[in-house]
C-alpha cells in the first residue's frame, strides 16, 4: 500500500528530523515542517532547524520562512502547508514536528474563524501593553466566560487571541473552535507515528542538544531577539529568556543553561501529555528499539 501522507511527530529532541528525513530518502519524500516555532527564520539554531546538509538530501517545506516578529497562527500555517501541497510534483508529503494542534489541522480541521482586520489585532496588543495579561483576562471573562474559563489568566497569547477574535467577531473562540473546517487532508490515506523514547534518554537528549546549540551560535540568536515583544508567539522560543539573561549577565552560564534545559523537558513533558491524550491511535514506537522504515513497511503490510 501506498500512502498519500507521512505524519512523524514526538517531543523535542526525540530524532524525529532523522527519521523524517531517512523516509524521504525511501519514499521520495518532501519534508514539511509541522513544529510551530521551527517556522522563524531568525532562530534556526535555537529551534533546530535542519541544516544545509539535510536541506540537499531531501526537499524541506516550511521551514524559516517567517519573521518572528510577525503574529503566526495555526491557521496560517494550515493555509501554507495546504500551498506546500501544491509543490510536490508527485512526491510524498511527510510532516513532521512536535506541534500538536498542526496535526490536528491535518486530520481533524480547524475553526474558520474569519481574519482578524489589522485595527483590531493593533488595539488589542496596546490593550494587553497597557493593562497586562491578567486584567485582560478579566474583561474577556466579562465578555466571553466561555472562552476565558479554558485559559490561563497568566497565558498572554492565548488571552490575546481570545480577546481579538471576540471583539472582530462578535463571537466567543470557543464557539468558533467547537465549529471545525474541513482537515487539510481530507479522505488521503495517512501513515501516522509518534516517537516514544525512554524518559531519561529524552532528557539526556535535551540537555546534551541545548548545550550543542549554545555553542553553535544559539546565544548570539538570543540576543539579537532582546527586543521582541513577549505577546508574540516566537518569544516562546524554548530557552530565549534563559541566554538573554545569560547575556545580561544576570543569570550564570550554568545557571541559564539549567534553566534552559528544565524548561525543555518540561516542554516535552507536556507534548507528551499532548500525544497521548490525542494521538493513541497513531503508531507509537520506540526510536532506540525501532526505526521509522521498519515502522513504515510494518503497517504496509
Amino acid at each position: 500500500m501506498k500512502y498519500d501522507a507521512v505524519l512523524i511527530a514526538g517531543p523535542t529532541a526525540s530524532g524525529k528530523s532523522e527519521a523524517a528525513l531517512a523516509l524521504a530518502e525511501r519514499i521520495n519524500g518532501v519534508i514539511i515542517n509541522a513544529d510551530s516555532m521551527q517556522v522563524y527564520r531568525e532562530a534556526p539554531i535555537l529551534t533546530a532547524q535542519p541544516g544545509a546538509a539535510d536541506k540537499a538530501r531531501a526537499p524541506h517545506l516550511l521551514y524559516g520562512h517567517v519573521g518572528v516578529r510577525e503574529v503566526y497562527s495555526v491557521g496560517r500555517w494550515r493555509d501554507d502547508a495546504m500551498a506546500a501541497l501544491d509543490r510536490l510534483e508527485g512526491r510524498t508529503p511527510i510532516f513532521v514536528g512536535g506541534t500538536g494542534m498542526y496535526f490536528m489541522a491535518l486530520t481533524e480541521g480547524l475553526a474558520a474563524i474569519p481574519a482578524i482586520p489589522a485595527n483590531v489585532r493593533d488595539a488589542a496588543r496596546a490593550l494587553l501593553e497597557e493593562i497586562g495579561v491578567e486584567a485582560l483576562h478579566a474583561r474577556l471573562a466579562a465578555r466571553d466566560p466561555l472562552t476565558a474559563a479554558k485559559l490561563r489568566p497568566s497565558d498572554p497569547q492565548r488571552t490575546l487571541r481570545a480577546y481579538e477574535v471576540f471583539e472582530a467577531t462578535g463571537r466567543p473562540l470557543a464557539a468558533w473552535q467547537d465549529a471545525p473546517a474541513q482537515p487539510v487532508l481530507k479522505e488521503k490515506s495517512i501513515a501516522a507515528f509518534v516517537l516514544d523514547p525512554p524518559r531519561p534518554i529524552l532528557r539526556a537528549r535535551i540537555a546534551a542538544r541545548f548545550a550543542a546549540m549554545v555553542e553553535q551560535g544559539g546565544l548570539a540568536e538570543a540576543v539579537a531577539l532582546t527586543s521582541l515583544d513577549p505577546a508574540l508567539p516566537a518569544a516562546k522560543l524554548l530557552g530565549l529568556a534563559p541566554l538573554q539573561a545569560l547575556a545580561a549577565g544576570t543569570l550564570s552560564k550554568a545557571q541559564a543553561l539549567e534553566a534552559a534545559i528544565t524548561g525543555t523537558r518540561q516542554f516535552a513533558k507536556r507534548q507528551m501529555t499532548w500525544f497521548r491524550h490525542r494521538m493513541p491511535h497513531y503508531s507509537w514506537y520506540d526510536p532506540l528499539k525501532s526505526n521509522i522504515i521498519a515502522e513504515y513497511d510494518r503497517i504496509r503490510e
